[in-house]
């Protein structure tokens, strides 16, 4: 449909709080001022970070006669931070499968309704994808936050390149570089991004995805792995070796990414008990499907986020290097970073040796059981004294394997392993879904507790009378291995992880 030239060109930007939507609509109108356009915005904020979607609206007229906002089905241009908030516009009808163009980044920063979720919430990336095709005119989908950081510039620099590229609106590209330089926001970056959005669009794909990087082996990455371990990247190494020597090929890139996992945690010492665990399966398992699955599962339990694990990933230097490239941090200028904390008081007397932290343990739970008390804390580790503060927590990893916490989840982990190996023996379809019964033990504080509490009442009260039945009835393991699978997707789904 030819576009009537009267109507003022509309653009729907759908952005995050935080990552630059308004800066990226201050661009945009000035391009069209220097360009001698009538332009005008508006916006609704959002709440913050991931928790609202944060929209601005503009419109390009020869003649000052604008909206305040945008029509469902009327709007030519919708540009997307995120790629679920291109989902949302399209949600919200406000794309035309015969006017609408949709610039958007294809990757994801999660929405809270989608971390909270004890199981897998992520959206279906690809409902996204089938929903653009259909009703948007034209889509220019690319991976925008990976591009921006090979040049070193910001998300929305690319997004405004893709739009000066896409030849929709009015406007030169000298336009939109003076709005840039005039904006003043990390004005040399943003001009590189800009540049790399337009040469994107240059290379012909409507989809502008960069070339897909070959699939590289696991003897390709362990050194990577071993050079982010630091000092301890040569025992990784040696405990690697001796996983690739007496485990199969297509096992040795799980057991090499649990062990530098659980090296990074804790040391070469609590890996190997990693290895000793998998080494039972193993022996009952060989074709690996089961031993893979408990593997990984059992790397991430014993990798649990306790306060000193928190506190050593606040301090790492690459952290607040991150921090600093994410917030356009000019080179020496201060930035102030605020941990906010909040460890209930499971969580404190856990890191105390059992012998000490088990009576404060039944005192608490006495006093408390419906939930502990928290200590909510705000600590500047930008300062020297904040900094210290919680780094020195984080060096006290040596407390750990004496810890009541660690006694609790290995004797949680000791039964769980024991029910994997009695599976086994009996079917070991019905023995991988009891390894992925440990996906449920996850989260912080009370939700990890009633998870905990979970699993073991369904271990010892409701998989045994299960297999017990299938026995009786000589049919196979089907009906175990079903109530197995249908109770770990209903505590998966339980917000709140409830007991069963």
């Amino acid at each position: 449909m030819p576009r009537d030239p009267r109507r003022p060109l509309s653009i729907l930007i759908a952005a995050l709080g935080g990552q630059g939507g308004g800066v990226l609509t201050e661009w945009i109108v000035g391009a069209a001022d220097h360009a001698g356009h009538a332009v005008q915005s508006t916006s609704i904020p959002g709440v913050a970070q991931r928790t609202g979607a944060t929209t601005y609206y503009i419109e390009i007229a020869p003649d000052p006669v604008f909206s305040l906002y945008a029509m469902p089905g009327d709007v030519d241009v919708i540009i997307a931070s995120e790629w679920l908030e291109a989902g949302r516009t399209l949600e919200m009808d406000y794309a035309s499968p015969d006017r609408t163009l949709l610039i958007a980044s294809t990757h994801r920063l999660y929405a809270i309704g989608e971390k909270t979720v004890p199981g897998d919430g992520v959206f279906p990336a690809p409902l996204v994808q089938e929903a653009v095709q259909k009703l948007t005119r034209r889509a220019i989908t690319f991976d925008a936050l990976a591009a921006a950081r090979r040049a070193q510039s910001e998300v929305n620099a690319l997004l405004l390149g893709a739009l000066s590229a896409a030849g929709v609106l009015p406007l030169p590209e000298a336009a939109f570089e003076a709005a840039i330089r005039e904006g003043g926001v990390a004005v040399e970056r943003n001009l590189a991004g800009f540049k790399a959005g337009r040469e994107l669009v240059a290379l012909g794909a409507e989809a502008a995805e960069p070339p897909a990087r070959p699939a590289r082996s696991w003897q390709e990455i362990k050194p990577e792995r071993a050079a982010a371990l630091g000092a301890r990247g040569r025992a990784f190494l040696g405990l690697a070796a001796r996983a690739e020597a007496e485990f199969p090929q297509h096992l040795h890139e799980t057991l090499g990414e649990a062990l530098a996992r659980l090296i990074d945690y804790q040391d070469a010492r609590y890996a190997e008990v990693l290895l000793a665990r998998v080494r039972k399966i193993h022996a009952v398992d060989p074709d690996g499907r089961l031993t893979r699955s408990f593997a990984r599962r059992l790397a991430v339990w014993m990798s649990y986020e306790d306060a000193i694990r928190v506190a050593d990933l606040k301090t790492r230097r690459g952290r607040f290097e991150r921090i600093r490239q994410e917030n356009a941090a000019k080179e020496g200028a201060p930035v102030v970073v605020t941990d906010y904390l909040k460890p209930d008081l499971d969580e404190m007397y856990g890191l105390l040796p059992a012998s000490i932290g088990r009576p404060i343990a039944r005192w608490a739970e006495r006093r408390w059981p419906h939930g502990r008390p928290t200590l909510t804390q705000a600590v500047k580790t930008t300062t020297v004294l904040g900094f210290l503060r919680v780094w020195l927590l984080g060096r006290l990893r040596f407390l750990r394997p004496r810890s009541l916490r660690s006694q609790r989840e290995s004797a949680l982990m000791d039964s769980w392993e024991q029910a994997v190996l009695a599976a086994a023996a009996l079917d070991r379809d019905l023995a991988w879904e009891v390894a992925e019964m440990a996906s449920v033990v996850k989260g912080y504080g009370e939700v990890r507790r009633r998870l905990s509490r979970a699993l073991d009442r369904f271990l010892a009260e409701t998989l045994a009378p299960a297999v017990e039945q299938d026995r009786a009835a000589g049919a196979g393991w089907e009906r175990s291995a079903r109530t197995v699978r249908e109770r770990r997707q209903a505590l998966l789904t339980e917000e709140q992880g409830s007991d069963p």
